[in-house]
């Protein structure tokens, strides 16, 4: 009896863990292709997956459609961000990972004898599909989900290197490949956001994917994207191999990598790995593998696909770089919202292309994690060509026994830290009185997303800081041409320009002054958010916390922060002067009609597929009615908007906690009804 129970106690114990991977997995995957936020390495992702077809294979019962073993990770955004949904006419797939040579050896065990292997380098951006009619570009999808993709031709076309019409070609054809961010661009870009204080790319990858999504050509095109070709597909292309078709392409004018090796054996294609593994340090874009595939069409045929693999190619997966070097101080940097990081300043060390000389250490309970200290060798890594992060110390190398500790008081103004309870940050409270977090503010006040003003940048801020020109961001709006014309390096030219940017900044939308004022936690799509909801300044600040978390994405404390921002006399003093000044403090007209609250304080779940709107545009209803959309059920949904298909997890879960299930007619006749009252 004690047996069948253990039995019974650990099935019930994997088809939890098969459930809970699988929910990790769709996430991990919404992170990576639709947030550009990774949360896994690509090896942890990979090892998940392959415990989830463990699983998924004893409980063949709770395999869904959905799962992660059966379909491609999606990038869409759709059309209500501007982008066309346009369906593949040859299935866009993702390819099978591999990490050794025994893996390697296993997929050509699988392959037919004598077969010829192509390698080359797995560049690591995002896989794009451009579609060519009588010789002319007409569409460029990305992967989507694998069936239909986003059509970002407009973007695509600011690529010099893509060819946009080439004559005398087959009729149609389509050519795949990578758009790529380089190295040196991606540096810049990160500086931009660094000094911004916006969230920084993770990776190349990230920066060219939420590059290529961004709905202004002119900002895709500065920012200086390329590409990289691999694939060739349609029905009159001449060629019998993989590689006579990317010759083909090359003769076309298509930018296709010169990295490429026909490999007869396992020991040609470890020897092809074994260079790149290294040589690829010196490459002007990045990479995180070589792709292998069979080399004739015929033969790629015959192998076909998984679900959601071809069975005729591969990718192995560099393994992590990573160097020794010594720490050699630790310095602590104070941003605009008051959070201390520490930095580990290194001796300089190279990594997958560039110097790397700081790493941040995060917080406290990390360096404590890492026992690391001053004079310690340790290890620098750069996973999957992140930005870079201490992962561990030599052993013994140790210069000190003592504890680390944490400063206990600001390094800039003195003031005592606070830890907010749950939070791993500690945290300067001295918000309108510590310089960088004033001079942080103001910075992210003028930057090109928030109030846009030109012509001040961190080296202006702290020139005018130093001067006493600017103590915070409603000075800005008392300034005068006299008041620059005289400065270093300021000009009458650029003193004129940087007033006319300040006047100019006085149409900027309240959604965006929402966003500069720089409430702690309010990103520039949450104030979005929270602007469509309430439609004003005085609207906002008289707002309670069940308004606040009833708006998407924002929970109880962001709510909390709102909060207290506006009940600080600092601050609405701060306000009433932008006001004075004439910022624009609430939506126009117009805009104010679309807002209703039939849904206030409604928290619905979107499951299913439905026939009159997309679930992006019941998405922008249930906000326009003043819900919030949540992505899993809990006793604090107030009802699901299912559709067909919907999940049969969320179906079980609603059940269970008693939450109504509302169909598409009946939610539209809620509105209606609603609306006529």
């Amino acid at each position: 009896m004690t047996i069948m129970t253990d039995l019974f106690d650990n099935e019930n114990s994997e088809r939890a863990e098969l459930v809970r991977l699988r929910h990790a997995l769709q996430d991990a995957n919404y992170r990576y292709y639709v947030l550009n936020d990774p949360q896994l390495t690509d090896r942890e992702f990979d090892m998940q997956l392959k415990r989830l077809q463990e699983l998924e294979a004893r409980y063949p019962d709770l395999v869904t459609p959905d799962s992660p073993t059966q379909k491609v990770g999606s990038d869409l955004s759709g059309r209500t961000n501007g982008f066309e949904q346009v369906a593949h006419r040859y299935p866009m797939l993702s390819l099978a990972n591999t990490y050794n040579r025994e893996e390697i050896e296993d997929w050509v065990r699988r392959l037919p004898d004598g077969v010829e292997i192509v390698a080359e380098l797995k560049y690591d951006g995002l896989s794009i599909s451009l579609h060519y009619e009588n010789g002319r570009l007409v569409r460029a999808l990305t992967r989507g989900d694998g069936v239909r993709g986003d059509d970002v031709l407009r973007n695509i076309m600011t690529i010099r290197s893509v060819p946009t019409y080439i004559p005398a070609l087959p009729a149609y054809y389509e050519i795949r490949g990578e758009v790529l961010l380089p190295w040196q661009a991606f540096e810049r870009l990160n500086t931009e956001r660094a000094a911004n204080e916006d969230p920084l790319f993770a990776n190349p990858r990230n920066a060219a994917s939420g590059t290529l999504k961004l709905l202004d050509p002119a900002e895709v095109a500065r920012r200086g994207l390329t590409c990289f070709l691999y694939h060739v597909l349609g029905d009159n292309i001449s060629g019998l191999t993989h590689t006579e078709r990317l010759e083909q392409a090359r003769h076309w004018g298509f930018p296709v990598s010169e990295h490429i090796r026909v490999c007869h054996s396992v020991d040609e294609v470890m020897d092809f790995i074994a260079h790149w593994n290294t040589a690829r340090k010196e490459l002007p874009v990045a990479t995180d593998g070589v792709v292998l595939k069979v080399n004739s069409l015929a033969q790629q045929q015959q192998l076909g696909f998984t679900a959601k693999t071809p069975r005729w190619a591969i990718a192995y997966k560099f393994p992590a770089e990573k160097q020794l070097t010594v720490l050699r101080q630790i310095t602590y940097q104070v941003g605009r919202t008051g959070v201390i990081t520490p930095v580990a300043n290194l001796d300089p060390v190279q990594l997958s292309g560039t110097m790397v000389q700081r790493a941040t250490l995060h917080n406290e309970d990390f360096v404590r994690q890492l026992d690391i200290h001053e004079g310690d060798r340790v290890w620098v890594e750069k996973g999957g060509e992140i930005i870079p992060k201490i992962t561990g110390k030599e052993s013994g190398s140790s210069v000190s026994s003592e504890p680390y500790r944490f400063p206990t008081v600001c390094p800039e103004c003195g003031t005592p830290l606070v830890r907010v309870e749950g939070e791993a940050a500690w945290r300067c409270p001295n918000e309108n009185g510590c310089p960088p977090q004033q001079k942080g503010k103001i910075e992210h006040f003028v930057s090109r997303k928030a109030m846009n003003i030109d012509g001040i940048g961190e080296e202006t801020v702290d020139m005018l800081w130093q001067k006493h020109l600017l103590t915070n961001i409603a000075d800005l709006y008392d300034l005068k041409v006299q008041d620059l014309s005289g400065l270093e390096g300021m000009g009458l030219r650029s003193a004129e320009r940087i007033i006319d940017g300040i006047e100019a900044s006085k149409q900027v939308p309240w959604e965006r002054v929402l966003f500069a004022i720089g409430i702690r936690m309010v990103g520039e799509t949450t104030a979005k958010k929270i602007a469509r909801r309430f439609r004003s300044l005085q609207e906002l600040q008289w707002a309670s916390m069940e308004q606040l978390t009833a708006v998407e994405d924002v929970g109880e404390q962001i709510a909390a922060n709102i909060v207290r921002y506006f009940a600080d006399s600092d601050n609405q003093q701060l306000l009433i002067r932008l006001q004075q000044a004439g910022l624009q403090m609430e939506a126009p007209e117009e805009q104010k009609t679309v807002q209703r609250h039939e849904l206030d304080g409604m928290s619905v779940v979107i499951s299913g597929v439905f026939a009159r709107h997309s679930r992006d545009e019941y998405k922008q209803l249930i906000e326009q009615h003043g819900g919030k959309n949540t992505g899993s059920i809990s006793k604090k949904t107030s009802f699901v908007l299912a559709g067909d298909n919907m999940g049969p997890e969320k179906r079980r879960k609603a059940e269970q906690l008693g939450i109504r299930l509302v169909g598409e007619d009946e939610f539209l006749e809620m509105i209606n009804l609603s609306q006529n009252n």
